[in-house]
């Protein structure tokens, strides 16, 4: 990997504390070739205004000049009323490294993990990251969310497919409906941070396959390349529909925000609002759903990204961004 955890973990010692802390990024990939990839951070924090208010004391030139003359207050504020909720600080020095951290309320972070309710940081978590500072809350939502991945990615994939696939379907949920991807994204993004971690993806992925297969959801094989078999009969489809989260069924009619219960235990008895009829229906919904959730947080976030920024950061950051997508398109 080029990178250990004790090296992550090195700018957290000029950072205020934190609850949460977790690295991502393309640089965790054992196919990654770009030794000036930015390392990215998620840390999570009970109070952001107040920390930030010692950040500001630690280390100021993190922020744009905007946001140091505005202060903590309106950094808090952009991120929850414009953006996802979080508030990033991108092209910061550290060592022979830039990296970039966003901070987020604790209860935030749980909420969307649990919930999907902004569909950002749960996706996020859906993959493979290298968690620096452990929160037993935080693992335990996961797990939830790592089920809830599970059963989406099954309702939008055929009856047989390989494990890849799966993972690759996971990976890709966040990313549906993400207009970065059209410009300012590698367009095998998905694929290479699957085959990049293809085995931190099984770690985290095969007790929930066994958990599905001893439930008579799917078969499958123990060689990485032998293809699953699901079940896709209306008793399947309900199971996995119900347990995704009730922020998602809330989108999924017709626009109508009704929320419901998304207890697996009650998949076989979910209100007529949310049943479907078929295997298409319950898989087009789901796209949909998705699709329309990423778009709002991914745009939100790139508008709270600019005001909180300031355009000359916010363009080397597209620009970044848009050189890579380019040369995926050109190879």
């Amino acid at each position: 990997m080029g990178i250990n955890s004790i090296e992550l973990a090195g700018p957290l010692k000029v950072l205020p504390p934190a609850d949460f802390c977790c690295a991502y990024g393309s640089f965790l990939l054992s196919n990654n070739t770009d030794k000036n990839s930015m390392v990215d951070y998620i840390i999570g924090v009970a109070d952001p205004e107040k920390w930030h208010a010692e950040n500001f004391e630690r280390n100021r030139n993190h922020y744009s000049r905007w946001m140091v003359a505005l202060g903590p207050k309106m950094i808090t504020s952009v991120a929850d009323r414009v953006g996802a909720g979080v508030h990033f600080n991108p092209f910061v020095e550290w060592k022979d490294k830039i990296i970039k951290y966003g901070v987020v309320r604790m209860h935030d972070l749980a909420q969307d993990i649990l919930t999907w309710d902004q569909f950002y940081l749960s996706g996020r978590l859906q993959k493979p990251v290298c968690v620096l500072i452990d929160n037993w809350d935080i693992r335990k939502v996961n797990l939830v969310n790592l089920k809830a991945a599970m059963c989406a990615a099954l309702l939008l994939l055929p009856p047989t497919f390989t494990e890849e696939d799966l993972y690759v379907k996971i990976c890709g949920l966040s990313y549906m409906g993400d207009l970065r991807m059209l410009f300012a994204e590698d367009k095998d993004k998905v694929k290479k941070i699957v085959q990049g971690s293809f085995k931190t993806f099984q770690a985290i992925y095969k007790p929930l396959l066994k958990e599905f297969a001893d439930e008579g959801l799917l078969e499958f094989g123990y060689c990485p390349h032998s293809a699953f078999q699901q079940d896709c009969g209306f008793s399947a489809t309900t199971s996995l529909f119900g347990s995704l989260p009730s922020t998602v069924h809330s989108t999924m009619f017709w626009g109508k925000h009704k929320r419901v219960t998304t207890d697996s235990s009650l998949a076989g008895e979910l209100p007529s609002a949310i049943l479907v009829n078929s295997r298409e229906q319950a898989s087009s919904r789901v796209r949909r759903a998705l699709r329309r959730a990423v778009m709002v947080s991914s745009a939100r976030q790139a508008v709270s990204g600019l005001l909180t920024t300031g355009g000359v950061n916010a363009a080397r950051y597209l620009m970044r961004k848009m050189s890579k997508a380019w040369k995926s398109r050109t190879i």
